[in-house]
């Protein structure tokens, strides 16, 4: 194409693109027009207000965030027909709804990823439009069908993954590469594990899917939501933009450490102590220390009833107990069974003395009225509700766990491991989170809390009837004779029902804040790490199995994390769940990942390093200097990366000053990435290579390593940077 020729063509996509987003202005002002009309509007139920109000907020957001790079790219077929790609779909409503903007997602707009020079899937050109805000820059074609057999996208995905890095990822829905899209769209029902090595896309493909699923199975997906599980909150704050800019918002991020609501857990245990939270043999544990609390009195203990003394003693108790573990139900709902066998065999031996010598069995009514009188009484005792507390006290997970920890009989009597006790007071972990968890279930709700709901509840109703009687009362100040009384309009559950508040929040607030809110569907990220117990949690949470696995069990640090995918997956969704890997290294260059793979072959030797797609022209470089020296090295690091654009990070042993380490760095990248001390990395730990291997995977332009002592044997092909070069710059290859 001539320059002359390639002029006319670009002003002609920069008309085009601005009449999309003339349509896009002209959508958002009608949506934003109902939405507030919605607002103001009273008709139909409260329900279905706060229904329409909803769905119109959330199609408002939706219609916000796709403005950026509204339409990225433009296939034409060999039949000459056009097609413009783009994150949102939309439509001509003059010309029958026809697409001047095909959704990404939509089946027609696949070769636009797919297609390639020796498959063309029956596309002539492919298109790549470069944008600055509403503004089209430039474009570049690609010809398809020629004979030479090259494949798409290299110039396009060459320039995204070499762009300086900003504070958050990117998506890639412009440059989505054939095994990324293959994987995007795949169908499986079940759990889909897409496991990759550092740098190979496995997390934005991921979110990618998890945006086709919410454009292909929307109405069955959006009223439940979608639960996204990451590391550390770093690492969610880092892909927090992805989906949003793909138009989907009913999406949970969370960590393994807040997913009981009201918890926000970040410390750590020491790795045996994580092991022994992780594994499945701590639920053996937690029955027992709930059984524990289960107890039988050492002595009777007197009770005094309509003017006699009763007794609970050990073989009642002991009764009242097999009577509430045999009904099934958890801890404190099992307690009202509890309490009524007590209560049935104390009251049955007072009325027994108490009406010694009259009353006989025969005489039923006088029987129950007496007992219905000690029932009340019995109610109302504060000796007898000790006595309850006492044997079969209510609990909440928290007070038992601690009780369990802090107790080293309770430890000992529940089988636990020394090794699991800690001081009073002591802070929550990421493990105990899923053994908190657990405990919710194991000791339910207590009951005492849903009478009194029904309680208000019937008061409610009660005074709703008072007004409606009061408005009947009226009926002689009435002139016509077809009265019409409130009462012919509604009764009086349905007018307290008019001053039950309503839940207006989104959906996203309301699945954060419920323990017992069940996904549609569940991507978990760095999926090696987590216990048994955490997969047991997220089960928990999606009961139909419908997950995104993604990980690298190479990366694995845990000592309570997965070993295999069998091992986790094959216990709860045997035969539904499948395997996908991705090969190809987008982020690291070849001549960090040369370095890293050397670190691979000592600690996963059978594990295949993934295959780098660039060289950044840049060797990674190590330094040694003194101890007192180092500090100052990392300043000049830091100092030299600030006057640069794009990202940097310090990753060192814990205690290292500036410094973060490898793992709150899972799932993250940057331009620059300075190693501190590797060989104390190396000595974390069993798992400290697989640390150091994240470590130096982080960067995608430039790595340097600083070290006092020695340098590890398998970093020691780095290069001594020339002398008076500085720590930030790196040598040319």
């Amino acid at each position: 194409m001539s320059t002359q020729g390639y002029e006319e063509e670009l002003r002609s996509e920069r008309g085009y693109i601005a009449g999309l987003y003339a349509r896009l202005d002209a959508e958002r002002a009608r949506v934003k027009g109902e939405y507030e009309a919605a607002l103001r509007g009273n008709g139909g139920t409260a329900l279905e207000r706060d229904d329409e109000v909803r769905a119109l907020a959330k199609e408002v957001k939706r219609l916000d965030m796709v403005d950026n790079g509204l339409c990225f790219g433009r296939l034409d077929s060999v039949s000459g027909e056009r097609s413009y790609i783009g994150r949102i779909g939309l439509f001509d409503d003059r010309n029958e709804y026809e697409p001047v903007l095909l959704d990404w997602r939509a089946p027609a707009a696949r070769p636009f990823y797919v297609a390639t020079a020796a498959n063309p899937e029956n596309m002539r050109r492919r298109r790549q439009f470069h944008t600055r805000g509403r503004r089209v820059v430039d474009f570049t074609d690609e010809v398809l069908g020629r004979p030479s057999g090259d494949e798409r996208g290299d110039a396009a995905l060459l320039a995204a993954v070499n762009a300086p890095r900003g504070e958050g990822m990117r998506d890639i829905v412009a440059t989505i590469q054939a095994e990324q899209d293959e994987i995007i769209r795949h169908e499986h029902p079940g759990v889909l594990v897409i496991e990759g090595g550092p740098g190979t896309g496995k997390t934005v493909v991921a979110l990618h899917r998890v945006a086709y699923l919410l454009y292909t199975q929307r109405e069955r997906m959006e009223r439940h939501g979608v639960l996204v599980v990451g590391p550390n909150p770093a690492f969610l704050n880092h892909i927090g933009r992805v989906l949003p800019s793909l138009g989907e918002s009913d999406v949970v991020f969370t960590t393994t450490g807040s997913l009981v609501p009201g918890l926000r857990v970040t410390a750590e245990d020491a790795p045996e102590v994580a092991r022994l939270k992780g594994s499945l043999k701590i639920l053996d544990v937690l029955a027992a220390a709930v059984a524990d609390r289960q107890r039988l009195p050492e002595r009777p203990v007197p009770i005094e009833l309509g003017g006699v003394t009763g007794r609970i003693d050990a073989e009642t108790a002991e009764w009242a107990r097999q009577e509430a573990r045999a009904s099934g139900l958890p801890h404190n709902e099992a307690r009202a069974v509890f309490s009524e066998v007590l209560t049935w065999a104390l009251t049955e031996r007072a009325i027994g003395r108490i009406g010694r010598g009259w009353l006989t069995r025969d005489d039923r009514d006088a029987w129950e009225r007496m007992r219905a009188d000690l029932v009340k009484e019995l109610a109302e005792d504060d000796g007898f509700t000790a006595v309850l507390d006492e044997l079969w006290p209510v609990l909440t997970p928290e007070a038992l766990l601690s009780a369990l920890y802090e107790s080293p009989e309770r430890l000992r009597a529940a089988g636990g491991d020394p090794a699991l006790a800690r001081a009073d007071g002591a802070a929550w972990t990421v493990s105990d989170v899923p053994l908190l968890d657990e405990l919710v279930d194991l000791l339910g709700r207590d009951k005492a809390d849903d009478r009194a709901a029904e309680r208000r509840r019937k008061a409610e109703a009660e005074y709703a009837e008072g007004v409606l009687n009061s408005l009947v009362g009226r009926q002689d100040m009435m002139d016509d004779e077809d009265h019409l009384f409130a009462t012919d309009l509604l009764d009086a559950e349905d007018l307290a029902d008019r001053f039950v508040e309503r839940d207006t929040r989104e959906l996203v607030e309301r699945a954060a804040a419920d323990r017992d809110w069940t996904y549609r569907h569940v991507v978990v990220d760095e999926a090696q790490e987590l216990s048994e117990m955490d997969w047991r949690v997220l089960m928990r949470r999606c009961p139909g199995k419908s997950f995104t696995v993604v990980g690298d069990l190479a990366q694995r640090r845990s000592a309570a994390g997965a070993t295999s995918w069998g091992a986790v997956l094959d216990r709860y969704a045997p035969g539904r769940w499948v395997y996908r890997s991705l090969t190809v290294n987008y982020r690291t260059p070849a001549e960090i990942m040369s370095v890293a793979a050397g670190v691979l072959a000592e600690f996963a030797p059978d594990v295949r390093p993934p295959e780098s797609v660039r060289a950044c022209g840049v060797r990674p470089w190590a330094r040694q200097v003194g101890g007192d020296e180092l500090p100052a090295a990392v300043e000049e690091f830091v100092r030299d990366e600030a006057g640069r654009e794009g990202t940097s990070v310090v990753i060192g042993p814990p205690g290292v000053p500036g410094a973060v380490t490898a793992s709150e760095t899972k799932g993250l990248e940057y331009d620059a990435v300075l190693v501190v001390e590797p060989e104390r990395i190396l000595a974390e730990g069993p798992r400290g290579a697989a640390e150091l291997y994240v470590a130096l995977t982080r960067a995608t332009q430039r790595l340097g390593v600083l070290y006092s002592d020695r340098l590890p044997r398998v970093l020691s092909g780095l290069v001594e940077p020339e002398v008076g070069a500085s720590v930030g710059a790196g040598d040319l290859v």
